[in-house]
């Protein structure tokens, strides 16, 4: 874990990939691989405008989490279509397609369907122009600004490859469209829903899963162990007394509360957890009252925890329960009346199975050019629930993947500025080049071969 302090995190992108986004459009002789391959880089390079068609499509019509009913609909259409048996409303939303094609390895593949409450700025033709009430009776803009759209066409354009190679392959695909993955809850709803127990999947020999990163078009990151950081989502109801602003005596203001317990979480890091342990914790959100001259009864704090070793989750968790409870205690509330800490999403760090990983490096080496594949790449602090869809299945092998899908001119011309990236997920100008369809398809399409290929 030193090393990765060391290294830097995210940071590392204009450090480690100097140089490569001047070779990105080199021609690759993809002759290493099997023959199936090459055959399976022939049809996709055929799907260029369908893929861009789908791709934009989703791309306009963006849904939050558990909401993505258009969304699963077009993926259990598509391969309802390519003859997959077809289980769809599993947590409200998600999809699972099933092929059976002999004897042979079971493999997963999961892509994540949900959008941002983010305003996209990109000012693409097909940016989004969505907006969604939520639950609170609050409106909000939606787009996807974290690559979930290329993830969904990346994985249909597999399934369309897959099947046209039937006959060179053998073994069982199970395809995962998974809702909600940016509030870290979806896969574990799937799960409760009875993914493992009511609609009857096989156990996979081999998971594996990829996602957008900002990094140029044709590179990938595919590294052993540790690769994303466990993540938990907290909600801090505070509890005050509220009453006219010109009597604040006589009230107990939860705002006050509140901004004093903040002040101390900021403290956490450093006093509580070592420096040399890599955490983060952030707030995103406060929300209370709504008038200039009346105090609230209650102010919530929405923060957000990011941390690869569990102690230093405990250590966080603690001290921000007692550092909120006596922000409150201070201001005089009672024992009944202290802070409430509500984890309402939470995930373990996504770590890759060294052999799986070297394994799918093989034949993407061979695709994309030795230099293109980074295999020495520190871990990201952003968290993912992927690994969370095989439940309480320890023993399959769990690989997690990045692929590149910034354009190599707009990223060498951020890292001269001095940026480590052209933009960074989640952001209102996050892009997805479109030169990185048929790319992420090869990726996934390639690795799933390489494990159900008759050798």
């Amino acid at each position: 874990m030193n090393k990765i302090i060391k290294n830097g995190i995210f940071l590392g992108l204009s450090t480690l990939m100097a140089g490569y986004g001047t070779v990105l459009h080199a021609e690759v002789n993809p002759s290493n691989l099997p023959t199936v391959s090459q055959k399976a880089l022939t049809i996709i390079d055929g799907q260029t405008e369908w893929l861009s068609k789908v791709y934009k499509d989703i791309h306009e019509h963006p849904e939050l989490g558990f909401m993505e009913t258009r969304t699963s609909a077009i993926v259990a259409k598509e391969l309802k279509s390519l003859g997959f048996d077809v289980k769809t409303g599993i947590a409200k939303t998600g999809v699972v397609g099933i092929l059976k094609n002999g004897a042979g390895p079971t493999v997963m593949y999961r892509a994540d369907m949900d959008a941002n409450t983010v305003q996209e700025a990109t000012g693409l033709p097909y940016a989004s122009k969505v907006r969604v009430k939520l639950d609170d009776g609050t409106e909000t803009p939606v787009a996807h600004m974290c690559g979930h759209d290329a993830h969904v066409t990346w994985m249909l354009s597999m399934a369309k490859t897959m099947v046209a190679l039937k006959k060179e392959w053998s073994g069982t695909i199970i395809l995962v469209a998974q809702p909600a993955e940016e509030p870290v809850t979806g896969a574990k709803a799937m799960v409760t829903d009875g993914l493992w127990t009511k609609y009857n999947l096989p156990k996979p020999d081999y998971f594996f899963a990829v996602h957008t990163t900002p990094a140029p078009v044709g590179t990938v990151i595919n590294a052993p162990g540790p690769r994303m950081a466990g993540t938990d989502q907290l909600d801090i109801l505070f509890k005050g007394v509220g009453g006219h602003g010109s009597l604040p005596y006589l009230t107990k203001n939860p705002i006050s509360m509140a901004a004093n317990a903040i002040t101390q979480y900021q403290t956490i890091m450093g006093n509580a957890v070592n420096t040399q342990q890599p955490a983060a914790l952030s707030i995103g959100s406060i929300q209370a009252g709504n008038s200039n001259n009346v105090i609230p009864s209650t102010a919530l704090v929405k923060m957000n925890m990011r941390w690869f070793d569990p102690k230093v989750r405990e250590t966080m968790l603690n001290n921000i329960k007692l550092m909120s409870e006596g922000a409150a205690e201070m201001q005089g509330m009672s024992q009944d009346q202290l802070p409430t800490l509500t984890l309402k999403g939470s995930t373990m760090p996504v770590v890759n199975n060294k052999e799986f990983s070297a394994r799918l490096n093989g034949p993407l080496k061979a695709l994309l050019g030795d230099k293109q594949v980074l295999t020495n790449f520190p871990p990201f602090m952003g968290s993912e629930d992927v690994h969370h869809l095989l439940g309480d299945q320890k023993d399959i092998p769990f690989n997690f993947m990045f692929i590149g899908v910034a354009d190599p001119v707009v990223f060498a011309n951020a890292v001269k500025q001095g940026k480590p990236a052209p933009y960074i997920p989640h952001s209102p100008n996050y892009v997805v080049d479109l030169k990185a369809l048929p790319v992420g398809a090869k990726v996934a399409t390639v690795s799933m071969l390489e494990l159900l290929n008759k050798k």
